[in-house]
């Protein structure tokens, strides 16, 4: 996708890599005029989101200090599910995460994070704050990862089945739709949002399987701005290894 048109940047895998992206984007468009001027078409800011075990990377410690030090438009939004994959929140944090940014000089707070309606409000009100120049500030979303990590992952080796019983009568969707219930949203929303949902995990799916297995080049094409003697000499490398590989297959 286009991140200039979706105001929505490509995911970075690699943990916690992604809040200094967001502080330097938030900070090259403070340096662009485009914080603080009142004008909500023109104004910018930046939120980044991760989880608890990425604030143990050094990485966030850097971000909330560049972000601070340059008073940049940017929120950092925590979803604390409370596991690092077998971490618990207790082994990474002795304080809570909403005031990890105090001692940088970025003040927080902790949300409901399963409370759809809290977390909505909660962003909007700091992002709105970050856009007219207030500086950086951080939330911390309370949550809990029901299932596994990944697949290969077997939570019941270090966590109760009680814990977990516990958070999904918490369930953030089932609570947001009883609340709509109770605004007088009948059956036949649920049923449309339903079947909406089905049908764009069908489409995502179709056109998942369907894209073309981009050449191996590319990983190449954007490391540098412009054209760099030693990326050329490591896709020449690469060329000509695919080549040797091809001759036995």
């Amino acid at each position: 996708w286009d991140p200039e048109e979706t105001r929505f940047h490509h995911y970075a895998i690699v943990l916690a890599t992604q809040v200094l992206h967001a502080v330097g984007y938030a900070m090259g468009v403070k340096l662009d005029g485009k914080v603080g001027t009142g004008d909500r078409e023109k104004d910018l800011a930046v939120i980044s989101y991760f989880g608890d075990g990425a604030t143990a990377e050094g990485d966030v410690s850097e971000g909330l200090l560049f972000a601070a030090v340059n008073e940049s438009p940017i929120v950092f939004f925590i979803q604390n599910n409370q596991w690092a994959i077998s971490s618990h929140i207790d082994s990474q944090t002795k304080a809570p995460l909403y005031t990890r940014g105090e001692g940088f000089g970025v003040p927080g707070m902790r949300i409901d994070g399963n409370d759809v309606l809290a977390c909505y409000a909660a962003t909007r009100l700091h992002m709105d704050n970050a856009r007219s120049g207030e500086g950086p500030f951080l939330l911390e979303a309370l949550t809990y990862r029901i299932g596994a990590h990944t697949t290969s992952d077997d939570p019941s080796k270090y966590r109760e089945d009680a814990e977990v019983d516990e958070w999904k009568a918490k369930d953030p969707i089932k609570r947001f739709e009883i609340f709509l219930r109770r605004q007088g949203i009948g059956d036949d929303f649920f049923e449309e949002v339903k079947v909406a949902g089905d049908d764009l995990a069908k489409k995502i799916r179709a056109e998942t399987f369907a894209l073309e297995d981009p050449p191996l080049g590319n990983i190449f094409n954007h490391v540098y701005t412009e054209q760099h003697p030693e990326i050329d000499k490591q896709r020449a490398w690469l060329e000509a290894y695919e080549a040797r590989m091809g001759d036995h297959e």
